[in-house]
């Protein structure tokens, strides 16, 4: 199977994962990780992409999908999930709430798929039509999902992405945000949202970010990934600045490489399925920083692995990754 995948050029590392997809042949030094770079997750993207919902459940059983945004993330990102996890919904009563949940943050990203990333003032009617449409179906499901499993985070994690979408304000917004950290009050994905929402092109106010991410990793265990947070908290920075050279100072190289030492570089830190994404949002934040020496050691653990997120800001992110990678 691994042939196939990756041709004869794939190959596992010694001492890795047994989990661990093999190593692609690598095209100017990065290759673009895969089912968050593990085989049962591979297994279940599979019969997802096939709409076998039997198999679905039964490469789900090593996940906790309440909790585990990455392995959610991996299905609503799939086009054609849409397709067939309606019937899922309707006719498996058993695991309603899990199709419920895959359907909701599926339609969540169906949505912004109709939307596209363009200015607001460039989006047509027919594309803010067909995007409220959608976000108006995740967010029923989620709040069923929500209401059918009361512990799970995952939807209300999606519901602040649907509400942000839907303009739905800061009140309702901070209200879902207060019931995600309610039940996982380290959350990092939920955090991350938050980030995004306290930006100025949402209506939040400069700083306000920066400043909830320190509060957030300051109460955060050593080896915790909440420190992603203050790299994402930069990242967004940069992006509403007019200075692409805005993170180009001591302070903030010393606060990065502090927060990627005490986070992801630290002994506690546990490598999940999808822990590139916390070394690509730090490998992002240390080079537009301009730091050296931690940055080396971020794009070194990663040996190339390449996470779309948060490199989409550049208009063109896989060249962006290969040049920093080889400066680093």
């Amino acid at each position: 199977m691994f042939g196939k995948l990756f041709g004869r050029g794939g190959e596992r590392p010694a001492g890795a994962d047994p989990y661990a997809l093999p190593v692609p042949r690598k095209k100017n030094g990065m290759y673009t990780l895969r089912a968050l770079g593990d085989v049962r997750v591979l297994a279940l993207v599979e019969a997802a992409d096939a709409g076998e919902w039997e198999a679905v459940k039964e490469a789900l059983a090593p996940f906790d999908l309440g909790r585990d945004h990455h392995v959610l993330g991996e299905l609503a990102e799939l086009d054609g999930v849409e397709e067939w996890i309606g019937r899922a919904v309707e006719e498996d009563k058993e695991h309603r709430a899990t199709a419920l949940l895959i359907s909701g943050a599926r339609h969540i990203s169906w949505g912004w798929e109709a939307r596209t990333s363009a200015r607001a003032v460039d989006v047509t009617q027919e594309q803010w039509r067909i995007f409220h449409e959608r976000l108006r179906t995740a967010e029923e499901h989620l709040f069923e999902a929500a209401e059918l499993r009361p512990e799970w985070v995952t939807p209300w994690r999606h519901l602040l992405t649907s509400g942000r979408g839907m303009s739905l304000g800061h009140a309702v917004n901070e209200t879902r945000l207060d019931a995600a950290l309610r039940r996982e009050p380290l959350d990092l994905s939920s955090h991350l949202e938050w980030v995004s929402q306290l930006q100025p092109r949402w209506g939040g106010e400069q700083g306000q970010a920066l400043a909830f991410a320190r509060e957030a990793f300051a109460g955060a265990p050593d080896g915790h990934p909440l420190g992603c947070v203050v790299a994402m908290a930069h990242i967004e920075d940069w992006v509403e600045s007019d200075e692409s050279e805005c993170l180009d100072t001591p302070a903030i190289h010393e606060e990065l490489a502090e927060a990627a030492r005490r986070s992801i570089l630290h002994p506690d830190y546990e490598r999940r399925p999808g822990w590139q994404h916390d070394f690509n949002m730090f490998a992002m934040a240390l080079s537009l920083a301009s730091e050296s020496i931690v940055c080396r050691r971020v794009f070194h653990e990663l040996d190339g692995a390449y996470t779309t997120w948060p490199w989409t800001f550049f208009a063109e992110p896989e060249k962006q990754f290969a040049r920093r990678q080889r400066q680093a």
